[in-house]
């Protein structure tokens, strides 16, 4: 009962990782820039994002326009891109996995398919999080260099934005439930390895009849 429970506790964390997951994938503020000039009234507010940039006026008004050209782009978005979208398909597919092997669950046949299953999800929510901590670190790197480096203008630094902590989390919470969905499996089948069940031999017909009397030399 408690593995199973901490199994649901495991996929709760999964559900919530893959839709943060989702959501830094599709925000526009990875990097933000705050530019308020002399007036607040032209206050602006860039963010890019790994599909399209986006411009805050202080007014209310916003405009966006998107990467159309994936080869102009710098090598870390171009990863990120990727990593992301690959971290998306395997967070899906450790959900629908680990909802066949789940203990809860009456889907998946016998208890050894569904341990099974279980670890495969589990390896799956693993590689999306390190799939989604790869980007969001590389991305980090890029943007605290080009702040630190004294060459580059001070209107063309930026921070971090909303997204990124969003895919920090969202990393995290799936890599916490694919370690917990398979050390839940590894331990069940460690303790069958350890402690093998125990085999009774019962006697056989034969020798039970051997150890009766033979009276087929009586009268």
């Amino acid at each position: 009962m408690a593995s199973a429970s901490l199994q649901f506790f495991a996929f709760i964390l999964a559900l919530f990782g893959a839709f943060g997951d989702i959501t830094a994938t599709l925000l526009p503020n990875w990097k933000v820039n705050a530019d308020v000039g002399s007036n607040i009234v032209t206050a602006i507010t860039q963010m890019q994002g790994l599909w399209m940039d986006c411009t805050w006026y202080s007014t209310g008004m916003f405009s966006c326009s998107l990467k159309y050209s994936v080869l102009s782009l710098p090598v870390y978005i171009q990863a990120a891109r990727t990593t992301m979208v690959l971290s998306c398909i395997l967070s899906a597919f450790g959900i629908c996995i680990t909802t066949v092997g789940m203990k809860c669950t009456k889907l998946g046949g016998d208890a050894d398919s569904k341990s099974h299953a279980c670890f495969a999800g589990g390896v799956c929510f693993i590689l999306a999080g390190i799939f989604g901590l790869v980007p969001t670190s590389w991305y980090t790197r890029e943007i605290i260099s080009n702040f630190l480096d004294q060459t580059i203008p001070e209107s063309s630094k930026h921070e971090p934005g909303g997204a990124v902590y969003t895919g920090f989390i969202s990393a995290g919470f799936l890599l916490i439930a694919g370690v917990i969905f398979c050390t839940s499996c590894f331990k069940k089948q460690q303790g069958v390895w350890i402690y093998p069940p125990k085999q009774h031999h019962f006697p056989s017909t034969e020798q039970e009849s051997n150890a009766g009397y033979d009276l087929k030399d009586y009268v």
